[in-house]
């Protein structure tokens, strides 16, 4: 009689999962082929609509917008005055950036943007939210403790720091604009939005000097 040995089956069921998608890419991919199979979807349709948030939607827009606000007193000034003019005069406005506002960090103050009743966001500027932003736990917590958030994402901040949270809604979506980071004097525009991050517009990241070399 075969030995069953349920150890060694967890882990070859966890190997062979290993090698495939997550469950719910594997349902979208199905539902794709399966819209494609009976006309009702292009897929080069498909592949366009992905490659424009990844490479053109997604967080790289918002990142040209701080970039600019870095480098050009008055534009900045627009954006923290009236941001959805601001990213309309750099042509990255789009659905969800009608009612944006932005907001400052300096050495005094931390700005975190989260939505407790659901999720509102600025996708037009900073592409898809991440799943965390949408988590119920993120939702609840960024308003009750933001700086034990803050410390779970590494941004620890002395007491001298002020923390400002924001509560996003269908009427009015913030973002972050973060501090340009030290060292970066003569930098052009594409230099340092490579360091502009997506969570650093959300307020989950302060430091950008990580990012130089």
């Amino acid at each position: 009689m075969p030995s069953f040995d349920p150890k060694k089956i967890t882990d070859i069921h966890r190997h062979l999962h290993s090698h495939l998608p997550p469950e719910p890419a594997l349902r979208v991919k199905a539902i794709e082929s399966l819209l494609v199979e009976k006309g009702l979807v292009d897929p080069e349709a498909v592949d366009a609509w992905i490659e424009a948030y990844t490479e053109e939607i997604g967080p790289k827009r918002g990142a040209q917008v701080v970039a600019r606000a870095w480098l050009d007193a008055d534009f900045k000034a627009l954006l923290l005055s009236d941001a959805a003019a601001a990213v309309t005069e750099l042509g990255v406005q789009g659905q969800a950036t009608g009612h944006l506002q932005a907001v400052e960090n300096t050495d005094g103050v931390h700005n975190l943007v989260v939505c407790t009743l659901c999720s509102c966001y600025p996708f037009g500027i900073l592409g898809m939210a991440p799943a965390w932003y949408k988590a119920a736990e993120y939702r609840a917590r960024a308003v009750r403790d933001p700086r034990g958030v803050l410390a779970e994402f590494d941004v620890a901040l002395g007491d001298d720091v002020a923390v400002k949270v924001w509560d996003s809604t269908a009427e009015l979506r913030y973002m972050v604009l973060p501090q340009r980071p030290a060292g970066t004097d003569g930098w052009d525009q594409e230099a340092l939005a490579r360091l502009v991050t997506r969570n650093a517009m959300i307020g989950t990241d302060r430091d950008l000097s990580k990012g130089i070399a």
